[in-house]
C-alpha cells in the first residue's frame, strides 16, 4: 500500500469517527468540546453537524 492510499484511508476513518461522535452526542444531549480561536468551547451536536 502506498503512502497516499494510507493517508486517504486514515482521513476517511477519521471523518467516520467524527460523524459517530456527533451522532452519539446528539442522541445523549451532551455538548461537544471544540477548539475555536485558541480556546476550547462547548457546542451542541447540532451546531457541529451544521459546521461540517
Amino acid at each position: 500500500m502506498d503512502k497516499k492510499t494510507l493517508q486517504i484511508r486514515a482521513f476517511k476513518a477519521l471523518k467516520e469517527a467524527v460523524r459517530e461522535v456527533i451522532k452519539e452526542h446528539k442522541q445523549s444531549g451532551r455538548p461537544l468540546a471544540v477548539w475555536r480561536n485558541g480556546k476550547v468551547v462547548k457546542i451542541s451536536a447540532s451546531q457541529a453537524s451544521r459546521a461540517r
